[in-house]
């Protein structure tokens, strides 16, 4: 266990969360699609250094309110398609992480981050091409706040929850 991967990502509100993932449920190919709906903020930190994640995340959400997010449309993953999402709060708190974890990051979590929930993925170009025309017009800006943050073990396809915490301090990111 302790060598798996670690995923850590940024929690929805609950109806955000039930919406995308019913999308997900939908239209992610059923033969792979182990997950809810999910906003990735860093996909494969080292296994060992789980207790320093819980450590550092917990006392970010000590500090931080929950963070203001919004729902900015539809994206094209190439072969899938996701919801796109902006935060600056996010993207601000993603940063500090990143600096924390310096020098344990894959090439993936170093670059920088465009935030979205997927939708659909691994089709051809043609099937995520119409399901963007089908959701575009769905799919209708709007505002939310992330509620915490969740880190996962990756075991191979599933995943399974370490640790998840809200945010619940007065700092706004």
């Amino acid at each position: 266990m302790g060598d798996s991967p670690l995923i850590l990502t940024a929690q929805l509100p609950a109806d955000l969360q039930g919406w995308a993932t019913a999308l997900r449920t939908e239209h992610f190919p059923p033969e792979r699609n182990y997950l809810a709906a999910h906003v990735t903020l860093f996909h494969a930190l080292p296994g060992f250094c789980e207790g320093e994640a819980i450590q550092h995340m917990r006392q970010l959400a000590s500090e931080f309110a929950p963070v203001e997010g919004r729902i900015a449309g539809v994206m094209s993953l190439g072969g899938g398609t996701a919801i796109r999402l902006e935060s600056e709060g996010m993207l601000r708190l993603r940063a500090m992480l990143a600096e924390h974890f310096h020098g344990l990051l894959t090439e993936q979590d170093q670059g920088g981050k465009r935030l979205h929930v997927t939708v659909q993925n691994k089709v051809s170009g043609r099937q995520a091409k119409a399901l963007q025309a089908e959701l575009t017009p769905q799919v209708e800006p709007r505002d939310f706040a992330f509620r915490g943050f969740g880190l996962h073990r990756y075991l191979g396809g599933p995943w399974e929850l370490v640790d998840a915490v809200n945010f619940r301090g007065r700092a706004r990111a």
